[in-house]
């Protein structure tokens, strides 16, 4: 379902160079740039989302990027986030991450993941949208604490948290195409 929001967009020719690149990205890929266009009223959190939140933390992360991707492409499955699903999808791929794992994603307790993908994987359906109840409880934390530290816990919480709680934002505002399994369809 494309994206109906009920907020203005700023024209192409109005964002700063940056932003225009990103609303032909979008355009390429998505066929649409309303998420672009309308992040074009307040270009200041555009770019805090995009270098501070991806280029610093995400990106910049002790932790693998792989490990990253896959969490943040089994939360936009989750979600039923199409706009993000074929975004994340690309860079899953870019990483390094094979086909093979993405496919998988649905199953990863008995797809060909290690056991700390598997242990960060669900913590991610703890972290998402559609768990409102979801926790890091004794027996989750268990079974993470081989893998990761808790400082790693903190990183990789707050790094679902932004991208949960810019999922909740952008399907609020309706401005992003959703799966039609999409459990936030209005």
């Amino acid at each position: 379902m494309k994206p109906q929001t009920v907020l203005s967009k700023v024209p192409r020719d109005k964002l700063d160079a940056t932003m225009q690149a990103a609303f032909d990205r979008s355009l390429a890929m998505h066929d649409d740039a309303t998420f672009v266009e309308t992040m074009g009223h307040a270009p200041h959190v555009y770019h805090w989302y995009q270098n501070d939140f991806y280029k610093k933390l995400f990106y910049g992360s002790a932790l693998p990027v792989t490990l990253l991707e896959l969490v943040r492409l089994r939360l936009a499955n989750v979600h039923g986030c199409a706009f993000c699903n074929r975004n994340d999808t690309a860079a899953a791929l870019r990483a390094g991450i094979g086909q093979n794992q993405i496919d998988a994603l649905a199953n990863y307790e008995s797809g060909p993941f290690t056991e700390r993908e598997k242990a960060a994987l669900a913590l991610a359906d703890e972290m998402a949208l559609t768990r409102p109840k979801g926790q890091l409880d004794a027996s989750l934390h268990a079974r993470m604490k081989p893998h990761f530290t808790d400082g790693e816990l903190v990183e990789l919480g707050v790094i679902m948290a932004v991208l949960c709680g810019m999922a909740k934002m952008i399907f609020a505002f309706d401005l992003v195409e959703k799966e039609d399994h999409c459990p936030f369809l209005p």
